[in-house]
C-alpha cells in the first residue's frame, strides 16, 4: 500500500526515519550531524563544553566524580525572587546563600578556586572530546558541560501556539494541597539556564496516611466507599538542561594523574538581573539582562556530555546513616490544608454580569479571576507553606510517608479545582505555570504533561447533541474553565476568542430548562465523551476486527503458549468487545505462511498454505476474516484443533516478517488489531534478525550497545499499518533473545502493546503461565477504541513539542492511534513560547476521538486547568515530584537510545542536583549546612536513584538486554500511577497484618500496613515481607519466621517446608489467610495486568532480584542512597 500521504511529512521519501517518541523531529533512531533527537538543530560545538574523560572504573557510576561548575556561567545568581523564612525568628537574607561547608561533604582533592576549576588528575588520558552534542540549539549559547537535560526552551512547537492576552491579575499564592490534583507531569525540556539563580521546586509528599486522592467532584473517577490504589509517593520535579552536567557519581579510589585540559569558560554576558521579574523575550529569543537563551532546547535527556571525574565520597559513608537526633525520626508533618474541594458546585444564582470576565464559571459566583480569600491572604512573608518547608536530608532519613502520596493539588479556587480533571487522567509536572520561560528555566525543572486519556472511569458523562460546541478559531471543545460574557457570548480559554452560543445550548437536558448555558454537563465536567455526528467521521465507522497471527514452530509449541492461546479465546470468546459487525480471523507461521478459511458453510476449517514467502498474496479473497457471530463454530472447531495440529512438528524456521506482511493485506480495507505471539528470533524471509546479544557483556559498566532497532523493516511496516488503522500488538515469549529492540517498533509506531514473558514454559514456570492467562483475558475483553486520532491544545503562549508514547504522529500536534487501550499512557515536553504576564491561569486540553468496538465515533475530552506564577518558590511549591520523575524516566529512554546509557544516567544525576542547587541559591534565604530540599521535593534524589538502579538504566548488575529494552518500554507507555511502582516498589511487613486501620471493600477487610524504606535494614528474620514492583511481587519469608504465620499463610509446618517454587497462597480458612490474600488481592485489582507473586527464601534463585530493588542500599558497582546524597552535596555545594 502506499504511504505517500504519510512519507511527506515523516521523511520516508528522503530516508529519514520516522518520528514517534519525542516526536518533533522527523528523524529517529540515528542522529543526524547536529540534529538533536526529538529537537531542533543542535548547535556546534562550544568551548564552554568540557572534555568527556572514560569512566575509570565499572560501577554505576564513572569513577570519578563530577566535574565542578565552573563559577562563571551561563547565569549569574541574582536576588531570590522570594524569600521564605527558613526558621521562625531567623532574619531573611536579601541575597541567595552562597553555599555554607557542607556537614558530610567528602574531602575534595583541591579546593575550589575563583576562577574556572579544573577536574581532578586522571591516571589515564581523557579520551577526545565527544562530538558537538549539546543542549544548546542555538552556537551562542554556553554549552552544558556534561549529560543534563534543558527545560527552558523548546523546540519548532508542535501546534500553532498563540499569544493570549486577558486583564491583568495578582500573583496566585502558591500552597499544594496534596489532595487530588490535575496535573500532569511535563517532560523536562531541554533549556538553558538564564540570568537569574536556579529556582527550587517542591512538592508536598508529607500527606497524612490513609488512602490517595479523594473522589473528584463531578465526576466520580473513585467509587465511595473505595480507595485508590496504593503507590509509593512519586517525587515530581523538572530541571533545565543548560546546565554544566557533572557525571554519575564516584564509586572508585581517586583518580590520579595530570588533569585533562579543559577550554576556559568565557565571561557571563549581560548584567546581572536586579529585578525579580524576568524581562520579556525579544524578538531573536533572546531575554533582556539573562544572557543568550536557546531556542527549543528541550533535549536534557536527549544530548550527550559527559562529565569530568571527581573523587568519591569516603568509605566509611558506606550505607551507615550518622546516628540521628529523635526529633528527626518523625519526618512527616502535617500538610497545609488551604481551599478545602467541596464535593459539588453551587448553582449560579446570580444574572450574568455583561462586561467581559474572563474565567466566570458560574456567572455571578466567585470567578477564577478573583482568588479566595484564603488564597490572597496567604503572602510570601506569612507562614511557609508545607510544600517549602526545609528539609536536610542527610538528617531526615526516614522520608517515606506510610501510605501512597497523592498528586499534588494546584493552588486555585475552590470552584475551579472542585472541576477540575482527575489527576489520574491529566497531570503537569508543575502545578503552579511559570509566568515566563526565563523564569522555568532558573527553576531548572521540566514542564510537561502526564496523560492517561482512555482510562476506564466508574463515571463518565455521555452527551449526545447534534451540535458539538467548540472554538471557531482554535476548535477548543467547550469546558469548565471557559467564562461567559453573557447568555449570548462565551469566550474561549485558549486562544480569548468571544464565540455565540449556539441556540440549542440554551437547554439543558439535564435539569430540563432554558436560558443557563453554564449548567451544560459541558460545562460542569473536566473529563466528558460525546457521541460525534456524522461530520466527525472520514467514512462509515469500522467494525471491531481481531485477526491473531500464532507462531507455530517447534520452539514455539515446546513452550506450551498455544494450548494456554486457544483454551483463553474459547473461555473469552464471547466477551469480546464488538456488536453484530465484528470479524475474527488467524493465521499462523514457521517457515510458511497458514491461513484459514472459516467461511460460513463449510463443514471445517481449511488451512491454506502458502509457501512462497518472499511475495506473499492472499490464497482466497473471502473467508479469512469472517463474521464470529455468523462463523462462531467454525472458529470454536479452529481453536480446538490447533494445538494438536502441530504437536509434532519439526519446523524451526520463522518467517515472521513475512506473516506480517500477509496479515497487513488481510486487515488493510477494513484496519482493526493485529495481535502477533511470536517465541524467538525471525530467521527466514523479510525482517530476519541475527542474535546481538553477548552474554559476556550483560553485567558490562560500559555502554549498553545494541539498544535501537537492527532494521528499519518493522518500522516502516508499522508506518503503513498506521495509515490503514491496523494497530500491532506483540506477545513475546522466549528462553532466548528475541532483539525486542527490533520487533518492538512493530507496536510502538502503530500505537500497539508490548508483553513480555522471559524463560516462558508451560511446565517449568508456572507464574508466568498464570501471568499469560490473566493478562490475556484482560486483553481480550477490554474496552478498546479505533481509528483513533488525539489532540492535545493548550493556552496561548504555551506550546508542546516532544511525545512520549506509542503512536504515530501524522502532523504536528495530531496523534494517529489506530487502536487505543485503556491501558495506555502518554507524555508531553512543552515549553513557554510567549509570556504569560496577563493570565492568572492555562488551560490544556486532550481530545481523543475514536470508534467505538459499538460502531459509534465519539469524542472523549479532558481539560486542566492550572495557575500561573511569578516566584520562584511558587513554582517548587507546585511541583509534583512522582510526574516529574515519570517525565525524566521517558526522557531517559530516549537519550538512551539516542546517545548512550552512560550519557542518560548522567542527565538523571544532573537534574537532582540543577533542581536542588536552584531551590538552594534562588529560594533558601538562611544558609544553613547539609543538602537542603523542600518538603515536596524530598523524595526525589530517592527516585533518582531508584531509576539509576532500575531495569532499564543500571549497569554492572547482569541484564538480559530484551529485559532491559521491555523496561524502557514499559517506562515510555504504562501510565505514571504503574510506572513508579516499576521505579521505586513498596515494602510491606506482612506477618503481622491486623483490622487496625484497615479498608472495608465490597464487604471484604483490606488490611493497610505501612510502606517500608527499600533496605535490608528494614527486613527481619523473624517476619514475612512484600514486595510490590508494579509487574511482580516478592513475598520473602525470613528463616526465623514466627511458625504462625507459616501454618496460618502457607499451610506449612517449618522454614524448610516452604516449597521453592511457590507461586499461589493457599486459601485456608483462617483470620490470617484471608488478611493477607485481600491485601494482595486488593494490590493487584489496582493495576490492568497482572503482576505474578514469588514466594522467596533464602536459598531461592530468586532472592538476587528481590535484593536488587533494595534501591538504598550499596552493591558492588552502585552507590548507596546515602553515599548519592553526598555526592549531591558535594557538586551542589561547590
Amino acid at each position: 500500500m502506499s504511504t505517500a500521504g504519510f512519507n511527506s511529512q515523516n521523511g520516508t521519501g528522503t530516508g529519514q526515519a520516522y518520528a514517534n517518541g519525542p516526536s518533533q523531529n522527523p528523524v529517529a533512531l540515528q542522529q543526524l550531524p547536529g540534529v538533536s533527537y526529538g529537537m531542533t538543530h543542535q548547535p556546534t560545538y562550544n568551548p564552554m563544553q568540557a572534555k568527556a574523560p572514560a569512566p575509570p572504573g565499572p560501577g554505576l557510576y564513572p569513577s570519578g566524580a563530577y566535574q565542578p561548575v565552573p563559577p562563571v556561567s551561563s547565569y549569574q545568581p541574582g536576588p531570590p525572587l522570594t524569600s521564605y523564612p527558613a526558621s521562625p525568628g531567623q532574619p531573611l537574607l536579601t541575597r541567595p546563600p552562597m553555599g555554607g561547608p557542607p556537614s558530610h561533604t567528602p574531602p575534595q582533592s583541591a579546593s575550589p578556586s575563583p576562577g574556572p576549576r579544573l577536574p581532578p588528575a586522571q591516571a589515564t588520558p581523557p579520551p577526545p572530546a565527544a562530538s558537538s552534542s549539546s543542549y544548546y540549539p542555538n552556537p551562542q549559547q554556553p554549552m552544558a558541560m556534561a549529560s543534563s537535560w534543558q527545560y527552558s526552551t523548546a523546540p519548532p512547537p508542535m501546534g500553532a501556539p498563540t499569544s493570549m492576552s486577558t486583564p491583568p491579575r495578582r500573583p496566585l499564592a502558591n500552597h499544594v494541597n496534596p489532595a487530588s490534583s490535575s496535573t500532569v507531569p511535563p517532560p523536562p525540556s531541554s533549556a538553558v539556564y538564564s540570568s537569574a539563580p536556579p529556582a527550587q521546586v517542591s512538592h508536598s509528599v508529607t500527606q497524612p496516611p490513609g488512602p490517595g486522592m479523594p473522589p473528584t467532584s463531578l465526576h466520580g473517577y473513585t467509587q465511595p466507599g473505595t480507595a485508590p490504589p496504593p503507590m509509593n509517593p512519586m517525587a515530581s520535579h523538572t530541571y533545565q538542561p543548560g546546565r554544566p552536567a557533572y557525571g554519575p557519581p564516584p564509586t572508585g579510589p581517586l583518580p590520579t594523574g595530570p588533569p585533562p585540559a579543559m577550554k576556559p569558560t568565557p565571561p557571563p554576558t549581560g548584567p546581572p538581573v536586579a529585578n525579580a521579574t524576568p524581562s520579556p523575550p525579544r524578538a531573536d529569543g533572546t531575554v533582556a539582562g539573562n544572557g543568550p537563551q536557546a531556542s527549543n532546547s528541550y533535549n536534557h535527556v536527549d544530548n550527550k556530555t559527559a562529565g569530568l571525574p571527581q573523587p568519591g565520597p569516603p568509605g566509611r559513608h558506606l550505607g551507615h546513616y550518622p546516628s540521628l537526633p529523635p526529633g528527626y525520626q518523625n519526618t512527616t508533618a502535617p500538610h497545609n490544608a488551604t481551599s478545602p474541594v467541596h464535593p459539588a458546585m453551587q448553582a449560579a444564582t446570580q444574572p450574568y454580569t455583561q462586561a467581559p470576565q474572563p474565567y466566570q464559571q458560574p456567572p455571578g459566583g466567585l470567578g477564577p479571576a478573583q482568588l479566595s480569600p484564603s488564597l490572597a491572604a496567604m503572602s510570601l512573608q506569612s507562614s511557609t507553606p508545607e510544600a517549602l518547608r526545609v528539609v536536610n536530608l542527610l538528617q531526615e532519613r526516614n522520608l517515606l510517608p506510610p501510605s501512597p502520596i497523592p498528586a499534588p493539588t494546584p493552588c486555585l479556587p475552590q470552584d475551579l479545582q472542585k472541576i477540575n480533571c482527575n489527576p489520574e487522567v491529566f497531570r503537569c509536572t508543575l502545578t503552579s505555570i511559570p509566568q515566563t520561560q526565563s523564569l522555568l528555566n532558573k527553576a531548572k525543572m521540566p514542564l510537561g504533561l502526564l496523560l492517561h486519556p482512555f482510562k476506564d472511569l466508574s463515571q463518565l458523562p455521555v452527551v449526545t447533541s447534534s451540535t458539538i460546541v467548540r472554538c471557531r478559531s482554535c476548535r477548543t471543545y467547550i469546558n469548565p474553565f471557559v467564562s461567559f460574557l453573557d447568555q449570548r457570548r462565551w469566550k474561549c480559554n485558549l486562544c480569548y476568542r468571544v464565540n455565540d452560543v449556539p441556540e440549542e445550548f440554551m437547554y439543558n437536558p439535564v435539569s430540563r430548562s432554558y436560558g443557563e448555558p453554564h449548567k451544560r454537563p459541558e460545562v460542569q465536567n473536566a473529563t466528558i465523551e460525546f457521541i460525534a455526528p456524522s461530520e466527525y467521521m472520514l467514512r462509515p465507522p469500522q467494525p471491531a476486527v481481531y485477526l491473531f497471527v500464532l507462531d507455530v514452530s517447534h520452539n514455539a509449541v515446546e513452550t506450551g503458549y498455544l494450548n494456554v492461546f486457544c483454551q483463553s479465546l474459547l473461555d473469552n470468546i464471547n466477551a469480546l468487545p464488538g456488536d453484530s459487525r465484528t470479524k475474527v480471523g488467524f493465521i499462523t507461521f514457521d517457515s510458511t505462511i497458514h491461513f484459514y478459511n472459516l467461511q460460513e458453510g463449510l463443514s471445517q476449517p481449511q488451512m491454506l498454505i502458502v509457501s512462497d514467502i518472499e511475495d506473499i498474496f492472499l490464497p482466497t479473497p473471502d473467508g479469512l476474516l469472517v463474521n464470529l457471530n455468523e462463523c462462531k463454530e467454525l472458529v470454536q472447531d479452529l481453536l480446538k484443533s490447533l494445538p494438536t495440529l502441530f504437536e509434532k512438528t519439526m519446523e524451526t524456521q520463522s518467517a515472521l516478517g513475512s506473516a506480517l506482511q500477509a496479515a497487513f493485506k488481510l486487515l488493510s480495507p477494513t484496519g482493526g488489531r493485529m495481535s502477533v505471539f511470536q517465541t524467538q528470533l525471525p530467521s527466514l524471509g523479510v525482517g530476519t534478525l541475527q542474535s546481538r546479544e553477548d552474554p559476556n557483556q550483560r553485567a558490562s559498566a560500559k555502554d549498553i550497545q545494541h539498544l535501537s532497532p537492527a532494521t528499519d523493516f518493522y518500522k516502516k511496516l508499522a508506518l503503513d499499518c498506521s495509515g490503514q488503522q491496523v494497530a500491532v500488538d506483540l506477545f513475546l515469549l522466549s528462553a532466548q533473545y528475541c532483539d525486542l529492540a527490533s520487533l518492538g517498533c512493530i507496536s510502538r509506531y502503530s500505537a500497539g502493546s508490548v508483553y513480555y514473558y522471559p524463560s516462558y514454559h508451560h511446565q517449568h514456570n508456572f507464574a508466568q503461565v498464570e501471568r499469560f492467562q490473566k493478562d490475556l483475558k484482560r486483553y481480550l475483553t477490554r474496552k478498546i477504541g479505533f481509528e483513533a486520532v488525539m489532540r492535545i491544545r493548550c493556552t496561548k503562549g504555551l506550546s508542546i513539542h516532544t511525545f512520549h508514547g506509542n503512536f504515530f504522529v501524522r502532523s504536528t500536534d495530531l496523534l494517529s492511534l489506530p487502536n487505543v487501550n485503556p491501558d495506555a499512557g502518554f507524555a508531553v515536553q512543552m515549553s513557554i513560547e510567549e509570556n504569560l504576564d496577563d493570565m492568572q491561569v492555562v488551560s490544556f486540553q486532550a481530545a481523543l476521538l475514536y470508534t467505538s468496538s459499538k460502531g459509534e465515533r465519539r469524542i472523549r475530552v479532558h481539560t486542566l486547568c492550572l495557575p500561573v506564577v511569578n516566584s520562584l518558590s511558587d513554582i517548587f511549591a507546585g511541583a509534583d515530584v512522582q510526574a516529574i520523575t515519570g517525565l525524566l524516566a521517558c526522557m531517559a529512554v530516549d537519550r538512551s537510545v539516542t546517545a548512550s546509557l552512560s550519557d542518560a544516567r548522567d542527565a538523571m544525576t544532573n537534574a537532582g542536583i540543577d533542581s536542588l542547587s536552584s531551590y538552594r541559591q534562588s529560594v533558601l534565604t538562611i544558609q544553613q549546612p547539609g543538602l537542603l530540599a523542600p518538603a515536596c521535593l524530598r523524595l526525589f534524589p530517592l527516585y533518582i536513584v531508584a531509576l539509576l538502579k532500575q531495569k532499564a538504566f543500571r549497569t554492572g548488575t547482569s541484564t538480559r538486554l530484551d529485559d532491559r529494552v521491555f523496561a524502557m518500554c514499559q517506562l515510555k507507555y504504562q501510565p505514571l500511577a504503574y510506572a513508579m511502582l516499576m521505579i521505586h516498589p513498596a515494602l510491606y511487613r506482612i506477618d503481622d497484618l491486623t483490622d487496625e486501620g484497615a479498608l472495608n471493600i465490597n464487604e471484604r477487610t483490606i488490611p493497610q500496613p505501612r510502606v517500608l524504606q527499600l533496605s535490608v535494614e528494614k527486613l527481619s528474620r523473624e517476619g514475612a515481607f512484600l514486595m510490590d514492583a508494579g509487574t511482580v511481587m516478592y513475598l520473602w519469608i525470613g528463616r526465623n519466621c514466627h511458625p504462625n504465620f507459616l501454618t496460618q499463610v502457607l499451610g506449612v509446618p517449618s522454614y524448610a517446608a516452604v516449597p521453592d517454587n511457590l507461586y499461589l497462597l493457599p486459601e485456608l480458612d483462617t483470620a490470617e489467610s484471608q488478611r493477607t490474600r485481600a491485601f494482595i488481592g486488593w494490590l493487584r485489582d489496582q493495576r490492568p495486568f497482572f503482576p505474578s507473586l514469588h514466594v522467596i527464601r533464602d536459598e531461592s534463585q530468586l532472592k538476587a532480584s528481590f535484593m536488587q530493588n533494595m534501591i538504598e542500599d550499596r552493591t558492588e558497582s552502585a552507590l548507596s542512597y546515602y553515599e548519592f546524597l553526598l555526592h549531591l552535596q558535594q557538586q551542589i555545594s561547590k
